[in-house]
């Protein structure tokens, strides 16, 4: 395994304290952030622990009021501002949970606080600042934009403007994480990690933890598609990324602040980047340790944790990761949970060529065995062979899926291993299917499949070989019951026994040949 590990220069032998760092330990034990702020819990993942072979603690910032540790470094900030600026009035852009920091921290003030947000804001975001008072203005598709935009609008109407990361104050306030995480868990620590978008947050936990007990690593950990800071500290300076993926939100930032960058140059030990799968898995190892539902962002550190014990190899170490976020729409989590299969390694998506002719269905699932089919995609295309789109399911990660091909390649299948495609991902496997030419006699069915291993088998084995299956689509969705759409080629003298042959089989079904939707998109109208 290639690690994605990347040492940054010299993190761990600078002197454990010097002028401005003895500033910043001032700064972050002075910080003003519990008058809205809580002292969240570090509390152990036991499940999460005992698979990855580490002792693994969740520092619970998504437990703030805002639901994000971001309330602390806004509310730091502002609490500082003279009479004067408050009269003003304070602005930010931010993708939402440093807006609402700013709009909690504004309101408990009483003071005006406007807020630029990317259009591509989830929606719950956007309500939440609302419900704090804050005057809400969308703009543009990232944070950058946004953040120009705010930039425009403070020059014009004397705002103060509140950095959700590029500035002292608020870095302190984030840096009362470390605080506190020293504080909680006296006992030896390993490894902090820490989720980087600007790198506030990453730059005042290490400011703290290096200056008290520069013995503990802190990791930065980014998307693979976000990662900002982990190209500045590698270049030895700022650089700006052409574009950013906005999968996690929160960290969606094209150029990392300067005075982060100067900090984690500093004392940041480690970078390391996660994949889009990686933290949907993160994502559900955290609802399976706590019930509770991060956002993206607010999963990462927990990501990188488990990337970093598969990578190194440690064992029976203390890790912590902050959970810094759970701001999720309710509707990202059907995605989530399709993506998180992949990431632990628990589910193959493969493209298999199977013969078209009568039981070759049934041949392919034997290969497969006891296994779970999570998914099956499939439209006739030709009389000679038939593509077909697989998810399996797997209890034996990487290893497993390697055996299942080489078993399939054996039997005489030619495979093609989907599952670290792209847009086999997020497209194609929604896309296999269409009006089929020369297919007659095509008779559609909606079934219930019971979700059990075998089930499919057992209905593959009730048509046997007697008609053609010429259209299949099932994915397992983690119901008592897999919903199936399945065409058969049956001529009309035989379909009472098709229908006799599924009776038996006991699966409740309906037919859906007359459905519109079917005679409008999916039949062959020649």
């Amino acid at each position: 395994m290639n690690s994605s590990l990347i040492e940054t220069a010299e993190a761990g032998s600078a002197p454990a304290v010097d002028v401005g760092d003895a500033d910043y330990l001032k700064r972050i034990n002075a910080a003003r952030v519990y008058d809205v702020a809580i002292e969240t819990p570090l509390v152990a993942a036991e499940q999460l622990s005992a698979r990855i072979g580490n002792r693994l603690f969740l520092k619970r910032e998504d437990l703030q009021p805002v639901h994000s540790f971001k309330l602390r470094g806004a509310y730091n900030k502002i609490s500082q501002l003279t009479a004067a600026e408050r009269e003003r009035g304070v602005i930010c852009a931010s993708a939402g949970n440093h807006a609402q920091g700013v709009a909690l921290a504004g309101r408990n003030m009483g003071i005006r606080a406007v807020i630029v947000m990317p259009r591509t804001t989830p929606s719950i975001k956007v309500r939440a600042v609302a419900g704090f008072g804050g005057e809400i203005v969308l703009h543009g598709d990232g944070y950058d934009d946004a953040a120009a935009h705010a930039a425009e609008l403070q020059e014009r109407d004397g705002l103060v403007y509140i950095h959700p990361y590029d500035d002292p104050d608020v870095i302190a306030g984030q840096g009362t994480i470390g605080m506190e995480i020293v504080r909680q868990h006296p006992q030896d620590i390993h490894a902090v990690f820490v989720c980087v978008g600007g790198g506030g947050l990453l730059a005042g936990v290490a400011a703290y933890i290096k200056s008290v007990r520069p013995e503990i690593r802190v990791i930065g950990v980014e998307p693979e598609d976000a990662a900002s800071m982990g190209a500045a500290l590698a270049a030895g300076e700022r650089v700006t990324l052409k574009e950013v993926g906005l999968f996690a939100d929160g960290v969606a930032v094209k150029r990392a602040g300067a005075e982060p960058f100067r900090l984690c140059a500093k004392h940041v030990d480690a970078m390391m980047t996660v994949s889009v799968d990686e933290i949907c898995a993160a994502v559900r190892d955290i609802y399976e340790d706590t019930r509770a539902l991060a956002e993206p962002a607010g999963a990462l550190a927990v990501a990188g944790a488990k990337k970093y014990a598969a990578e190194t190899g440690i064992e029976d170490q203390h890790l912590v990761a902050i959970t810094s976020g759970a701001n999720v729409n309710f509707d990202r989590l059907s995605y989530i949970a399709e993506r998180a299969e992949l990431g632990e390694q628990r589910e193959a998506l493969l493209a298999v060529t199977i013969p078209e002719r009568p039981g070759s269905f049934r041949q392919f699932c034997e290969v497969i065995g006891d296994r779970s089919i999570s998914e099956f995609n499939y439209r006739y295309a030709d009389h000679a062979r038939a593509q077909v789109f697989a998810g399996v399911k797997l209890s034996n990660g990487t290893a497993e899926r390697d055996t299942m091909i080489a078993d399939l390649e054996a039997a005489g299948y030619a495979v093609l291993d989907m599952s670290r495609n792209e847009m086999a991902k997020l497209h194609v496997r929604h896309m296999v299917g269409g009006r089929a030419r020369g297919v007659g006699d095509e008779v559609l069915f909606r079934v219930e499949f019971p979700e059990r291993p075998g089930a499919l088998r057992r209905f593959l084995e009730a048509v046997g070989d007697r008609w053609n299956i010429s259209l299949f689509h099932y994915r397992n969705h983690g119901h008592a019951h897999g919903l199936v759409l399945v065409g058969m080629q049956v001529a009309p003298t035989e379909q009472s026994d098709c229908r006799a042959a599924l009776d038996a089989l006991g699966y409740d079904y309906a037919e859906e040949t007359g459905n519109p939707a079917y005679q409008m998109f999916l039949h062959n109208n020649d």
